[in-house]
């Protein structure tokens, strides 16, 4: 009996199954990385949109520290405020003069100084032109003149600093007991008689007691002292607020 041979097995046709899975697991990566490019096209798109509303809402309130070649309007000083500070420094140029004219024509010149520093126009009044010896009752004689400066205040917006300043001879009485207290109850009457007889606003107006410690000159002469017993009226440069005239 004569034997079959097997015949071997043949060949499968195609691409070998590895391979199969091989291009599969591409295809897959493939996808993923479309997947997250797409992704990340999106986001871009919705960061641009955000930033963009972000400068346009976020720069109204905080402008850029860098300048800009076409600055928008109010980015730059106006005419308007630049003709505002003008007019208050004319404004205090003119009080200027019109107190130093009533000087001139009072013969005050030797008691009460008048002169423009950077804290505004300064009024100097010494002791004897408005209190007697110890007292921060005013006299009748310092009517006049106060009179004058209340007139000017009520046409100007500034604020008023009012200093009293007392000698080193110590002081001591019931109503006094320091140089403290009279050099701020003096400052006081001088606010209180300006506000009473011009109807100026309190708001304006700053009193302070310095007592002996901001001598003008040295206390070495009955001369001198009578120099620094004064009183300092300030009508402010407008760009010095509240605050500031407390510490100069």
């Amino acid at each position: 009996m004569m034997k079959l041979k097997r015949r071997p097995a043949g060949q499968a046709k195609g691409a070998p199954g590895w391979m199969v899975t091989f291009s599969d697991l591409v295809t897959l990566i493939l996808v993923f990385f479309i997947l997250l490019f797409s992704m990340s096209q999106i986001d871009m798109i919705k960061f641009k949109a955000i930033t963009e509303s972000f400068q346009e809402h976020f720069f109204d309130f905080y402008p850029s520290m860098v300048p800009l070649d076409n600055p928008a309007v109010g980015e730059t000083d106006s005419p308007e405020k630049d003709s505002g500070n003008d007019m208050s420094e004319e404004s205090l140029q003119n009080l200027l003069t019109e107190v130093q004219s009533f000087l001139d024509k009072n013969g005050l010149d030797d008691v009460i100084i008048a002169n423009r520093t950077e804290r505004g126009v300064v009024l100097v009044l010494q002791e004897q032109v408005l209190f007697d010896p110890g007292q921060a009752t005013l006299l009748g004689d310092s009517h006049a003149f106060l009179n004058k400066v209340g007139e000017l205040l009520v046409k100007l917006p500034n604020l008023v600093k009012v200093e009293g300043h007392t000698d080193d001879i110590p002081m001591s009485s019931f109503r006094y007991p320091s140089n403290w207290e009279l050099s701020a109850a003096r400052a006081s009457s001088v606010i209180n008689y300006l506000m009473a007889n011009h109807q100026l606003d309190s708001r304006r107006f700053i009193a302070v007691g310095y007592a002996d410690t901001r001598p003008i000159v040295s206390n070495d002469s009955p001369e001198n002292r009578q120099k620094n017993r004064r009183v300092e009226i300030i009508i402010s440069d407008p760009k010095y607020s509240e605050d500031d005239l407390v510490s100069k």
